[in-house]
C-alpha cells in the first residue's frame, strides 16, 4: 500500500478549501442562476469548516477529573482518609 506524501498530508485540506473559495468567488462574480448556488456552496463550506474547528470544546467528564482523584481512591498518596 502506498503512503500519502507528507506534502499532501499537511496541505491537502487547506489547498482544497482554497480552491473551493476561489471557484466560489469567481462564480459569484461572473455567473447567474446555477452560479449563485455554487458561490453559496463555495464560500459557505470553508466558513463552516473554520467555524467548526474554531468552536471551543468542552472537556469530557472522563478527562475533567483531577489527576489526584484516582490516587486518593487507590490510597497511594499517603494522605489520611
Amino acid at each position: 500500500m502506498k503512503r500519502a506524501s507528507p506534502f499532501l498530508a499537511l496541505w491537502g485540506w487547506p489547498i482544497a478549501l482554497g480552491v473551493l473559495s476561489a471557484t466560489g468567488l469567481g462564480t459569484a462574480l461572473v455567473s447567474d442562476t446555477w452560479g449563485d448556488w455554487w458561490s453559496w456552496v463555495g464560500l459557505g463550506v470553508p466558513v463552516a469548516v473554520i467555524a467548526w474547528f474554531s468552536w471551543p470544546r468542552t472537556p469530557t467528564t472522563a478527562t475533567a477529573a483531577p489527576a489526584d482523584t484516582d490516587a486518593r481512591i487507590a490510597g497511594t498518596t499517603g494522605a489520611p482518609r
